[in-house]
């Protein structure tokens, strides 16, 4: 090889690693925008509706379920109608009427209003959330696993600026200033990711007789990770949408805001460290240890309470919840069975609708029972990962082609 070709390679391969970055990028900003605040905003806000507005505990629930009955609907919508996977006009339009949502929440004083712009933000989250993911795995399927892991990190990254910009208002501003300005934040994002390539169109439509024919038999494992994942989806979102209000029940107010920061900021490296453990732990070890550290931190500010209590939890929360998504996703990949994503999405959905209804007759008495149960459930999900185990096929014959389209 000369000198000059050499150079022209290592020229290429230059830029093409920062064309990696420079998408991974984007797709952490759209994540940020469609997740972090869109989605999540609402755990450090609902705390000054209930304070300064009179939001019942009840209303907020219902709330937070409106927002999950509309991510169900945009996940639904992708899975059957795969070309807005593939739209960027619907990514750019979902993260306007996200940002648009998110604005209008002060203008308004009523219940209903306020269900309706939750549910529409739901279903403009999940279309962003699909768009996002299916531009990462499709346009950076050559690339190093990590890479990925880094966009997702995107949620924690807007988990965690959005609480901080809440944590600094609440002491000079309202409920509505805090709305607003988690508008703005969700603009920049969407403005970050403006430029992001969907997922390109396949080359080559695969057969689903022929899928199903080599696919090998894995109904057995399959069963036990979506019992576990939807089980997840139930505890993991009534900590996701109850955390705050609950450690306020018992600590000073900026207790609740800096722990959800924390959860952001903890979540920003979880997915690629969780990553970098499958080359030494077997994914179905990493996701029962995942959901009983998550079952710890749930549970801990309801059981001990206290500063230290509730940072812990924080930190335990972050570190997992992502994580765990990426490990049950990767092994709903690796057991090759069909639609695995898209089934394993439905039964998450499904379970972070279930969250806040099943919970709702015990917010009458606070938020701490709340907790107990949902980490009550995160480790009946974590016994499905246990059975998961048991005789899991570590080695699985290399796929199709029409399997690997899928």
């Amino acid at each position: 090889m000369t000198p000059s070709s050499l150079l022209h390679r290592t020229t290429r391969s230059g830029a093409a690693h920062r064309s990696a970055w420079i998408h991974v990028i984007q797709a952490a900003a759209a994540l940020a925008a469609g997740m972090g605040v869109g989605r999540f905003v609402y755990t450090p806000i609902l705390p000054l509706m209930h304070a300064q507005v009179g939001l019942s505990a009840g209303s907020g629930a219902d709330l937070a379920t409106a927002n999950y009955v509309g991510y169900l609907a945009g996940a639904l919508a992708g899975i059957f109608l795969p070309r807005l996977m593939r739209s960027s006009a619907v990514l750019r339009g979902s993260l306007l009427v996200l940002t648009v949502t998110l604005a209008a929440m002060p203008l308004t004083h009523t219940t209903a209003l306020w269900l309706a712009l939750r549910l529409c933000a739901g279903v403009a989250s999940a279309l962003i959330f699909v768009i996002a993911v299916g531009s990462l795995l499709g346009r950076l399927r050559d690339h190093p696993a990590h890479l990925p892991g880094w966009a997702f990190g995107g949620v924690g990254a807007g988990i965690a600026l959005s609480g901080l910009l809440v944590l600094l208002l609440r002491s000079v501003a309202d409920w509505q200033a805090a709305w607003w300005a988690s508008a703005a934040l969700a603009a920049l994002f969407a403005a970050a990711s403006w430029n992001l390539r969907p997922e390109p169109a396949p080359l080559t439509t695969a057969s689903p007789v022929r899928e199903q024919a080599a696919a090998p038999r894995t109904h057995r494992w399959f069963t036990a990770l979506f019992a576990s994942y939807t089980l997840e989806g139930i505890g993991y979102i009534i900590a996701g949408t109850f955390l705050v209000a609950a450690i306020e029940q018992s600590s000073p107010g900026w207790i609740g805001s800096g722990a959800w920061v924390l959860v952001g900021a903890a979540a920003i490296p979880s997915c690629p460290l969780w990553a970098r453990s499958a080359r030494r732990w077997s994914r179905p070890d990493l996701l029962l240890a995942a959901l009983v550290v998550q079952a710890i931190g749930i549970a801990l500010p309801a059981l001990v309470g206290g500063v230290a209590a509730a940072l812990i939890s924080a930190l335990l929360f972050g570190a997992t919840f992502l994580g765990v998504s990426t490990i049950a996703l990767a092994t709903g990949a690796h057991l090759q069975f069909p639609r695995s994503v898209a089934l394993l999405t439905a039964g998450y959905s499904v379970g972070q609708i279930l969250g806040p209804l099943v919970v709702a007759p015990l917010l009458h008495h606070g938020y701490h029972q709340a907790l107990v149960l949902a980490a009550a459930v995160v480790l009946a999900s974590a016994i499905a990962a246990a059975v998961l185990r048991l005789g899991f096929p570590h080695r699985m014959p290399a796929p199709s082609p029409s399997a690997a389209a899928d």
